[in-house]
């Protein structure tokens, strides 16, 4: 994508430049025509790219503003291109959980989320699967457990696929959903970390097929496995 900028502070040739030296050092920033006679930019890049990490590459004296272009839509637009595979996972199994619960008379919360919860980790342990190795480097890169002990980041991607299994077939309820409290609780503190820190590392959680940085988005996620496996637990108990 092109936008168009407007930058004011620029004085010479020599400041054009540095504009543009700096601008180029950003990460997915292809190509950058500055002029200073039109105090304006000219910027090509990957992937959008906000306003605030453009003005942290620049000098303080120099101020850069959209133009023809509203930040907002497209910091929504760019959320939405990076996210959509796993909002379109959610939302076809979602989809599923609802529709498997067309046989019943009233709505069965507890058998909906055990569903739900099969297709979650047999998705995602698929996707980890599709690539073992590339899934535990990255995986290692922020799971408190897997820093430490490395083969863990092999077995949680079996873990996952288990635990789906385990909620598809009805497997001992307690036992199943008391480990996915464990095994998810654990995993949290890891994203919390990395988030809370502002670490810009690739999110493990579809393998490295997708490209998704950590974030709230994976708290979620973590935290969702949380919420439900804990309600499974206390209606059990």
């Amino acid at each position: 994508m092109t936008h168009q900028y407007q930058i004011t502070g620029m004085t010479c040739s020599s400041c054009e430049a540095k504009v543009k030296s700096a601008l180029l050092t950003i990460e997915n920033v292809t190509s950058v025509e500055v002029s200073k006679d039109t105090n304006s930019a000219t910027i090509t890049m990957d992937k959008h790219i906000v306003l605030s990490d453009f003005q942290k590459a620049l000098d303080n004296k120099c101020q850069i503003s959209a133009v023809n272009h509203s930040e907002i839509e497209e910091q929504a637009k760019s959320w939405l291109e990076i996210y959509k595979p796993i909002l379109l996972i959610f939302f076809y199994i979602s989809l599923i959980t609802i529709l498997i619960q067309q046989k019943n008379v009233d709505f069965n919360l507890r058998e909906a989320m055990q569903h739900f919860m099969a297709g979650f980790f047999l998705v995602f342990s698929f996707f980890k699967l599709l690539n073992l190795k590339g899934f535990a480097e990255s995986y290692v890169m922020y799971d408190v457990v897997a820093r430490k002990i490395p083969i863990w980041a092999y077995i949680y991607a079996f873990t996952e696929l288990i635990l789906g299994l385990a909620f598809l077939t009805g497997f001992n309820p307690l036992i199943t959903n008391s480990g996915t409290f464990l095994v998810m609780s654990v995993s949290i503190i890891g994203v919390l970390q990395s988030v809370l820190n502002k670490k810009k590392i690739q999110c493990a959680c579809l393998g490295v097929i997708f490209n998704l940085p950590m974030s709230t988005v994976t708290i979620i996620e973590n935290a969702l496995m949380i919420i439900m496996s804990g309600l499974m637990i206390i209606h059990l108990i």
